[in-house]
């Protein structure tokens, strides 16, 4: 081994280290980006199958590992359907250039950021203090005109009266999510799809489900007010957060849209000229 690095060049050195370095941290965003996912029980289950192929031949269990290995083979075409959301995320990712890089929004981006935040969180305090369900979507990086347009179009500034009116139950938009785009609402009464996962349980209702499946779908950040507790949750890449008071509210949601994929692209931006 040694002998053979003696003979290498630097520069070949360095284009080897280059070329696992860049190889690690491709495995690494990757497996930021699934977890707290299902796919984190479906990669087990596979690394399982995978071991019990070669256990199953040494062990001379003929007729087990026939059914393995053919099980195997499924895998090929199985995987990326049962991976779809997160391999759709992914190729998300690199088609923005987040995943390797990330901005930062522009400091006039930072003012309709700031006044956005304030307006939601404002608006999620009100609702949660009189258990009025809501279920608030903020659009990133990756688009939601086809589930804007299953709801009814607003085309307003975002502000609390808006939203906590919205709301109001028995109202006809109150059924339904509000799709915001930067500092606009773009639509009410959307519909959403809801997890197939197994992490909401049976204590969560469809608001929450919906939050999560739309997350799993996109890059967005959803919110949700529970009727029933007032609890406030935010929902990203597949994983909810829950029990937020107004301040972490406030936090996390800066947190989540300051950052942005790609300094080219400007988020806030693009939704003020909405």
């Amino acid at each position: 081994m040694l002998q053979f690095l003696h003979t290498m060049s630097w520069t070949s050195v360095l284009l080897s280290i280059v070329d696992v370095a860049i190889v690690a941290y491709g495995f690494y965003r990757f497996f930021i980006l699934i977890r707290g996912t299902r796919a984190v029980q479906l990669i087990k289950g596979i690394v399982v199958l995978l071991v019990a192929v070669p256990v199953s031949q040494w062990l001379r269990l003929y007729t087990t590992h026939f059914l393995l290995v053919k099980i195997e083979d499924m895998l090929v075409v199985a995987i990326p359907i049962v991976f779809q959301p997160e391999l759709r995320r992914a190729l998300e990712h690199i088609g923005q250039g987040g995943f390797f890089a990330e901005g930062l929004l522009a400091p006039h981006e930072e003012n309709h950021l700031t006044r956005t935040v304030d307006e939601i969180a404002r608006a999620c305090d009100h609702l949660s203090r009189s258990r009025t369900g809501a279920l608030l979507v903020l659009e990133r990086q990756t688009g939601l005109n086809e589930y804007a347009a299953t709801g009814t179009p607003i085309g307003a500034l975002v502000s609390s009266p808006l939203l906590e009116n919205i709301f109001v139950p028995n109202t006809p938009l109150h059924d339904g999510a509000v799709i915001i785009r930067g500092d606009k609402v773009v639509a009410a009464a959307a519909f959403l799809p809801l997890t197939d996962s197994a992490q909401p349980g049976s204590e969560l209702g469809s608001r929450h489900r919906a939050a999560i499946g739309i997350s799993e779908q996109s890059d967005a950040v959803a919110i949700a007010v529970s009727e029933e507790t007032g609890w406030i949750s935010i929902a990203t890449e597949g994983r909810l957060n829950r029990r937020l008071e107004d301040r972490a509210l406030r936090e996390l949601l800066t947190r989540l849209l300051r950052t942005k994929s790609s300094p080219g692209l400007k988020l806030w931006h693009r939704g003020a000229n909405s």
